[in-house]
């Protein structure tokens, strides 16, 4: 008889656990060019989404879950959604519908309960299949006379956004803000230098996965990502600026997550690791990693040397530390924090256009050094050796190559206007 008991005890004890998680907030905003539905969940499920056509819906399934709040009212001026419904599905699954204006790409991820929310979220963006969303996927347009010598790719990263405001300022400045301003800018100028081009892995007040914008920057195939962001200390006397890189430690699980997953397609500076062994790709990854840190620390002394001159550092050297974003291994990344938000005089200073633009132009300085010293093959940038013949001139030469004289003197050392035949002159392309 106890036996019955202690199996009716475990029964009951089961399905109250399985019926614990409820869905008590369903939230739609605007994620780039799209929409964004955030879930916010007393406890991580299952799930699911598809999408149905004639008419076109998306269908979220939550596994175990009850629905304790009202859905949202969405707004005629929605591009996407019409409405949002719900049931009961197999007694205890919850089934989000949403009904929409047009067929849709949908995408999932779920945020875990952290600091800033005591609670996990289901995040499903959601995209206009017929229209291509320019800021899900930067798309680099190339000319056909391009394609030997292309633009240099800066991929300019925005920390946190959305429901991600990051640190806070005394005066309620939000790191969000003001990193996508320093960003704006940084992009102007890179824009306005001949031979780079630049792309934001977010223009707008919205959250993006730390993976997700390492994807960005993949996708856009960069040779550099910045990570903009601003500090913050429990103490607010503490101020100044920093640069960091990935640490040794933080390259090496990085390495290992791409090892384990090369045989999924996974792609390496554009080599493909799928039809390598593993004793391949590991070589491979050896090389690209050593490269790729190499190249991260020197534009990340460059930019700190140019950041010195701003104001003050925070620490004298480049700082190491594991951050996701700077994992990329084939991708040379640094990140930026531009100031102690927390920091009454850096808040103020943060918060003015006039700042913000020397720090964009800062960070500017040190990207140019370094790729001066080194651009990427087949860029603009790259040099190329010009042998001198009869009749040659350095105004000659600046026409001809599309440059200026000072740059030719600048790049060959030259401290005057002579040159001889047979003299090699180096000229970066342009």
């Amino acid at each position: 008889m106890w036996r019955r008991w202690v199996f009716f005890l475990v029964l009951c004890t089961g399905i109250g656990s399985a019926m614990a998680a409820s869905l008590d907030q369903l939230r739609v905003g605007k994620a780039g060019s799209g929409t964004r539905l955030v879930f916010d969940l007393s406890d991580t499920v299952q799930h699911k989404v598809f999408t149905l056509a004639g008419p076109d819906r998306l269908v979220i399934d939550l596994s175990q879950t009850r629905l304790r709040a009202s859905l949202p009212k969405v707004a005629d001026s929605n591009p996407l959604i019409k409405n949002v419904r719900s049931g009961t599905r197999k007694g205890h699954d919850l089934r989000v519908v949403v009904d929409l204006k047009t067929a849709v790409r949908p995408r999932s991820f779920f945020l875990k309960a952290d600091a800033s929310y005591d609670y996990p979220r289901l995040v499903v963006d959601i995209h206009d299949r017929n229209v291509a969303d320019a800021a899900q996927v930067p798309v680099i347009k190339k000319a056909a006379e391009d394609i030997k010598q292309r633009n240099i790719v800066i991929a300019i990263d925005a920390g946190h956004g959305g429901n991600d405001p990051g640190a806070r300022g005394g005066r309620g400045t939000q790191e969000k803000y003001v990193v996508l301003d320093v960003a704006r800018r940084l992009k102007t100028i890179i824009d306005g230098e001949s031979g780079m081009e630049a792309v934001l892995t977010r223009d707008g007040d919205y959250y993006l996965g730390l993976r997700e914008r390492m994807a960005k920057a993949r996708e856009a195939k960069a040779d550099l990502f910045i990570s903009i962001h601003a500090d913050a200390f429990r103490d607010s006397r503490v101020r100044g600026s920093s640069v960091y890189t990935l640490s040794e430690r933080g390259a090496s699980s990085e390495a290992a997550r791409w090892l384990a997953e090369h045989e999924n397609g996974k792609e390496l500076g554009g080599v493909s690791l799928e039809d390598k062994d593993k004793t391949l790709a590991s070589v491979l990854m050896d090389l690209s990693q050593s490269a790729t840190t190499e190249a991260s620390m020197d534009v990340a002394n460059q930019v700190l040397r140019s950041l010195k001159k701003v104001g003050k550092t925070h620490k004298p050297t480049v700082q190491q530390a594991g951050f996701v974003v700077l994992k990329s291994p084939d991708i040379p990344s640094i990140l930026v924090e531009t100031a102690f938000i927390s920091n009454p005089s850096e808040e103020s200073r943060l918060r003015t256009p006039k700042h913000q633009q020397k720090m964009a132009e800062a960070i500017f300085r040190g990207v140019r050094g370094h790729f001066r010293k080194s651009p990427p093959p087949g860029t603009r940038w790259a040099m190329r050796t010009h042998v001198i013949e009869n009749g040659d001139t350095l105004s000659h030469l600046a026409t001809r190559y599309h440059i200026s004289v000072a740059e030719i003197r600048d790049i060959n050392g030259l401290t005057s206007d002579r040159i001889r035949t047979g003299q090699k002159i180096r000229i970066p392309g342009s």
